[in-house]
């Protein structure tokens, strides 16, 4: 539950919220001044649990993270990995695993739904995976990238999408075994997203957008 609050300090004004506990003397985090309560007891809104709505593609989609430095994205990633329904993460070199409480803090409890196994060497977890029959995509950029909403994704498959580091990107010896590198396209003037919300939109939209492709009659 939530309570609203306001800063009394009319040079302020800051409305904030407070988990609803007992607030014997609640003052403005900005400035300091004293708060009234404005509204209390709201319950957070969540997505009814039985909502029946298709995500488009029925693959396997795993994820395979190269090197990620960043225990807080890999949280996140987790946390999206869930929601889009990704069957195994695969955590590649240096790249935290949930036993990082950064990881478990992000997360919050995503790390405990979805499953993971760590690999010393990316390289040989990304052959492995091709040799078990899964087809691989390299979320990259580069000359022979693709954008990735207008690449059909293949049907009754596993598809292993690979995340490499802000600074480095995809290990080269990966990319050598990926079927296809693809890329978000950006309107701005950055290159690139934060790498926990690029492997996001990109699970999401293998999920999504494939199902508008398929509804429009385009994909065999």
């Amino acid at each position: 539950m939530i309570e609203i609050w306001k800063c009394l300090n009319p040079a302020c004004g800051l409305r904030f919220n407070l988990p609803a506990e007992s607030h014997a003397d609640v003052h403005c985090p900005r400035c300091r001044s004293s708060a009234r309560l404005v509204s209390g007891g709201i319950a957070q809104r969540r997505i009814p649990a039985d909502l029946d709505v298709p995500l488009g593609w029925p693959g396997r989609l795993e994820v395979i993270l190269d090197n990620l430095r960043s225990a807080w994205n890999v949280g996140s990633i987790f946390r999206s990995a869930d929601g889009a329904g990704v069957a195994r993460l695969h955590l590649c070199g240096i790249t935290p695993d949930p036993e990082n409480p950064a990881v478990r803090k992000t997360a919050l409890g995503a790390e405990k739904c979805v499953p993971w196994v760590a690999h010393a060497d990316g390289v040989e977890a990304a052959r492995a995976l091709r040799s078990s029959g899964a087809v691989l995509w390299a979320l990259e950029g580069g000359p022979d990238a693709e954008p990735l909403i207008r690449v059909p994704v293949p049907e009754n498959t596993t598809l292993a999408l690979v995340v490499g580091s802000e600074l480095g990107g995809v290990d080269p010896g990966i990319l050598d075994v990926c079927d296809r590198i693809v890329y978000l396209p950006m309107a701005g003037t950055k290159t690139s997203l934060n790498v926990a919300v690029a492997c996001g939109i990109a699970i999401y939209l293998i999920r999504s957008m494939s199902y508008v492709v398929k509804q429009a009659g385009t994909v065999e």
